[in-house]
């Protein structure tokens, strides 16, 4: 069987993938399967098929595994070519259960024939593992090169692959579930080491080398090791059915409980071994040869994406827009010692007050949230909107900056005073952009805020100041200037900042340092796959939020420049980030009815740290960056990503008021769902509305509509030319 330049054959009971006469991957006993026993011990065995025929194209496999106790496991495996993969489909029946065995479940696997061990791959699971997992915390998968087992649940990963590439060669293979038809499983949350769920319909993807002994991880971490029936014949790239999630490395440093050992979890999830129970599930082979990392993660994505994604979800963004404009008029008011704002936090659906506190960005989003009701105001003549837009903008202004000039990132209301915090690179950012894009829509409207863009140069004179030698900034600062976290990687999300106060003022200087910031991310972001650390809240780690920000700046480095290297990187960092989307769906339990997502589903949600699952809305932030990418390359996945997350993170929202929110179209602020559970306090934070409203407005603002749809109404050559927007910026 041909795929490509690349060749699927089978002799002595066992599969072959060649290629030119060389054997790249196989599987001298593709009968595998995991048996629990009552000693609550799973143990493995494997062996050969017992026949193989081929008909029309299609090969199938079968066999007999026979387990010491005497159950009989039968397995049917028909390979077949299908749009340049090829389709594994696997019948696995219990003819005959024996005493002593309690349940099973078996695996699709290939041996890696090159690898000696799991680092002479770079492996990619969406949100869960790029390239060796150098930036993730020490218990993700992938981070810890000694784990036997190296899987993941697949409902983890925002699209349902795993792929491997050899560092040596280059050539690639992939697995991932074919259909996106996860049903719900019986148990809820699964805290177990090895259950039984016949109701299951999960699996698990990675990489496993395992010892030729079984492993079951008792209460406190021991691990139990007994011979196994398996051969162990190198590292594998698998497919387990259902689903097993571990080897987790290292607990301790989650829990700080000594064990005297380095303790880690398997948990697995196993069927019933009861006569006639039938497990039938589905894996498509990929096969490539790609010269780096990035290239075979795109490839990967784009070939799983076009397979499973997701309906688009059909939302009234025009109605959306309003919803979040409203709600934001409602929750701004004025609070003792002149601060303007909205809450920190506040629970759904009656808006239940659970924090009083004021974010010059990231979660906070104050001077955004302003910005954006200036803007509204001005387009509608809405003059609460205005007011409140303003009061917030003037509070920072007048009572944000330190002595040096540096934004202070907290205001509580209830001290009267700033909280004490770290001067966060990323955060300020997020504020003087919004500053300053409000400063620059007045002065186009006739209004002159001087005070306002000296509050934006006195803070870019203190970030010039501390900029590092080779063009980098670090991740947070003391009140000084010092150096508060050492990290570099967050550079690039002040870079859009300097350029944009650099078209308004001319000051060459401003434009000088977000080259020379752009440069650093170039080499070392970009070309080192450094996306991390831009989550305020959460360690120096990869997240979503680092590759939004790297779009960001590589964007305005290439609008302001038009220079071929800086689209590369944003090209680059767009394919990273939507990574990130959840973009196939499955259902979760959820008890609340108050959460739009229990009816939905949970496509366009994201994770925020790597490995992590679940998840939230923000990437609702970029549908106008990928539009505008759409434009730039001609390539319609940029358009059609734009539109997916454009509507598909609406379905958090109570956008029609059929959850009965105090405030018709917030949205929760995230939470956990790769169990197949909802879990969250169903809490809003200003950032959820914030990123609806930015990419939103700026739709209307370039391209004069609030959805995907209205805006390709326009002529190519209207849309190219709407599309240099700092031809008009500052004018």
């Amino acid at each position: 069987m041909k795929i490509n330049d690349h060749e699927l054959s089978f002799e002595n009971g066992g599969v072959r993938i060649l290629k030119n006469g060389t054997v790249l991957y196989y599987n001298k006993r593709p009968m595998y399967a995991f048996v629990k026993t009552t000693m609550a011990v799973t143990e493995f065995f494997d062996r050969p098929y017992d026949e193989i025929s081929e008909e029309s194209g299609r090969v199938t496999c079968s066999g007999i595994l026979t387990t010491p106790n005497g159950s009989e496991l039968c397995f049917r495996d028909i390979y077949e070519e299908k749009d340049g993969s090829i389709l594994i489909s696997r019948n696995l029946t219990v003819r005959k259960c024996a005493e002593g065995d309690l349940g099973f479940a078996s695996k699709i696997s290939f041996v890696l024939g090159d690898a000696e061990t799991i680092r002479d791959y770079h492996c990619f699971a969406p949100a869960t593992w790029y390239r060796d997992n150098e930036f993730a915390r020490p218990y993700v998968t992938g981070f810890d090169p000694d784990c036997e087992y190296n899987w993941r649940k697949e409902t983890g990963m925002t699209l349902p692959l795993f792929a491997a590439r050899s560092k040596k060669s280059g050539e690639t293979i992939m697995l991932s579930r074919n259909r996106a038809n996860v049903t719900l499983p019986g148990r809820r949350v699964y805290h177990f080491t090895q259950a039984i769920d016949e109701q299951c319909t999960t699996g698990s993807i990675g990489l496993s080398q395992p010892e030729d002994r079984t492993i079951n991880y008792l209460y406190y971490g021991f691990p139990v090791r007994m011979k196994t029936g398996a051969v162990r014949d190198g590292i594998t790239i698998d497919y387990v059915y259902p689903a097993t999630d571990g080897q987790i490395g290292d607990r301790q440093q989650v829990y700080n409980v000594d064990y005297m050992m380095k303790t880690k979890t398997l948990n697995r999830i196993l069927h019933p071994m009861k006569q006639g129970f039938t497990d039938e599930y589905e894996v498509r082979l990929d096969l490539g040869c790609f010269d780096d990392f990035y290239p075979m993660m795109k490839w990967a994505w784009r070939t799983v994406y076009a397979r499973l994604k997701d309906n688009v979800f059909d939302v009234d963004q025009d109605l959306q827009y309003h919803n979040n404009i409203n709600a934001m008029k409602k929750l701004t008011r004025e609070y003792e010692n002149g601060a303007w704002g909205v809450p920190f936090s506040s629970f759904l659906p009656d808006m239940d007050l659970d924090s009083i506190s004021m974010q010059f960005g990231f979660v906070g989003q104050q001077p955004g949230i302003g910005y954006q009701l200036m803007d509204h105001g001005f387009r509608e003549n809405d003059r609460e909107a205005l007011d409140k837009g303003r009061n917030i903008i003037n509070f920072w202004v007048k009572n944000s900056a330190n002595g040096l000039g540096a934004p202070r990132g907290c205001y509580s209301p209830i001290i009267k005073d700033f909280e004490p915090y770290p001067i966060w690179l990323r955060m300020s950012a997020d504020g003087l952009e919004n500053i300053l894009d409000a400063y620059v829509l007045t002065r186009k409207k006739g209004e002159e805020h001087p005070d306002w863009l000296a509050f934006c140069e006195k803070a870019a004179e203190f970030f010039v100041k501390i900029q590092n030698t080779d063009g980098s900034f670090y991740r947070a600062y003391n009140d000084d200037g010092t150096m508060r976290m050492d990290s570099k990687a967050n550079t690039i999300s002040i870079v859009r900042f300097f350029i944009q106060l650099y078209l308004v003022t001319g000051t060459q200087e401003y434009k000088t340092a977000a080259l020379r910031a752009g440069e650093w991310s170039y080499e070392n972001v970009y070309k080192n796959f450094e996306y991390r650390g831009s989550t305020c809240d959460n360690t120096d780690v990869m997240d979503n939020e680092s590759g939004i920000y790297a779009m960001f700046g590589f964007l305005a480095l290439y609008d302001l420049t038009g220079e071929e290297k800086w689209l590369d990187a944003l090209i680059g960092a767009a394919d990273y980030t939507e990574t990130w989307t959840y973009s196939w769906d499955f259902p979760v339990y959820c008890d609340n009815p108050a959460s739009p997502l229990g009816s939905r589903g949970i496509s366009g949600q994201s994770p925020v740290t790597i490995g992590t699952g679940g998840g939230d809305m923000y990437m609702a932030a970029c549908a106008y960056i990928y539009y505008r990418l759409y434009i730039i390359t001609g390539d319609d996945h940029y358009r059609d990503y734009a539109e997916f997350i454009h509507n598909n993170t609406r379905k958090a929202n109570d956008v029609y008021g059929d959850f009965g929110y105090a405030v018709q179209g917030l949205s929760w602020e995230g939470g956990g769902f790769a169990d197949q559970e909802l879990r969250t306090l169903l809490h809003w934070l200003p950032w959820v509305t914030y990123v609806e409203l930015d990419p939103t407005s700026r739709l209307m603002n370039t391209f004069g509509a609030y959805d995907i749809a209205g805006c390709e109404k326009l002529s190519e050559e209207e849309k190219q030319k709407r599309n240099r927007i700092y031809d008009n910026y500052a004018k």
